[in-house]
């Protein structure tokens, strides 16, 4: 496969088989991944299930593959609560090109808040592996606000209680995610933590430095 759009009619056909099988409580969403992270989703069946449409973006988890924190980006039957509580049931697959780099995805999400309060007898149906929470943005401005705010979490502090290992800790957490390859994400954490760009980008290195060094330490 050179391009997703070379093959858009073949995945299209895909998106409209799992579409109709499992009906309007199933999205299925197609990412072009070599477009800008702001409007990745080329289609889009179902959209209501999260409510997102043609011309979105992708979630934090889509971030994490592209940045190479995680190698092998397939999911299989995590679980996603959305923000007014439905809860899905997901799975997600990473599209390569013939040089092997990532190129697109399809995501399904399904909504299983109904079959979940008949679990007892539906636990088979309904089996899933415990795994991170997805976010799902309106847009990428609200992704970097969401990544930034799970990094404040980690951290415990308020921003002004900061020291320099903090700083780069809440630094190295958000690099991890992906945050970075989102636009001017530096630009706002220079403003959150009261740094310059060059004080950034300084403990940036450091703490891929720390990691590379703590990787080599455990090998």
């Amino acid at each position: 496969m050179k391009s997703i759009q070379e093959e858009l009619p073949f995945l299209q056909q895909v998106l409209s088989m799992i579409e109709n099988h499992f009906g309007p409580k199933c999205e299925v969403v197609l990412h072009d991944l070599t477009k800008d992270y702001d409007n990745t989703i080329i289609d889009i069946r179902n959209g209501h299930v999260t409510n997102r449409t043609v011309g979105g973006c992708g979630s934090n988890l889509g971030l994490e593959v592209l940045r190479g924190t995680v190698e092998n980006g397939d999911r299989f039957n995590y679980v996603t609560t959305l923000p007014e509580g439905r809860i899905l049931r997901s799975s997600s697959i990473y599209i390569k090109d013939d040089d092997g780099k990532i190129i697109g995805s399809i995501c399904v999400n399904f909504d299983i808040t109904d079959t979940l309060q008949f679990e007892s007898f539906l636990r088979q149906l309904n089996h899933f592996n415990v795994n991170e929470e997805e976010i799902f943005p309106s847009d990428v401005n609200s992704l970097l606000e969401n990544l930034i705010e799970l990094a404040h979490r980690q951290i415990g502090k308020d921003y002004s209680d900061m020291v320099k290992s903090d700083k780069i800790a809440f630094i190295r957490i958000l690099d991890e995610k992906g945050a970075f390859l989102i636009t001017k994400s530096s630009e706002k954490v220079c403003e959150l933590l009261d740094i310059s760009k060059f004080t950034f980008y300084n403990y940036l290195d450091i703490s891929r430095c720390d990691k590379e060094n703590s990787n080599n330490t455990s090998n």
